[in-house]
């Protein structure tokens, strides 16, 4: 199943280029229109561990 794009409406890069809204890296965002669904799946899935990660490191 496509989840469509991750996008927020946010868009800044931090030092590493990637975005602080969606969590994609500027080479995901510029390749997702190009992606297959298997593909999209995958960044979907590096996301949900990158959001986790940010999640820890930035306690409120």
């Amino acid at each position: 199943m496509d989840q469509g794009s991750p996008c927020v409406g946010w868009c800044q890069l931090d030092e590493l280029k990637r975005c602080l809204g969606c969590y994609r890296t500027l080479e995901e965002i510029a390749s997702w229109s190009r992606l297959d669904a298997s593909q999209r799946q995958a960044v979907w899935a590096k996301l949900a561990e990158r959001r986790r990660t940010a999640a820890g490191s930035n306690p409120d």
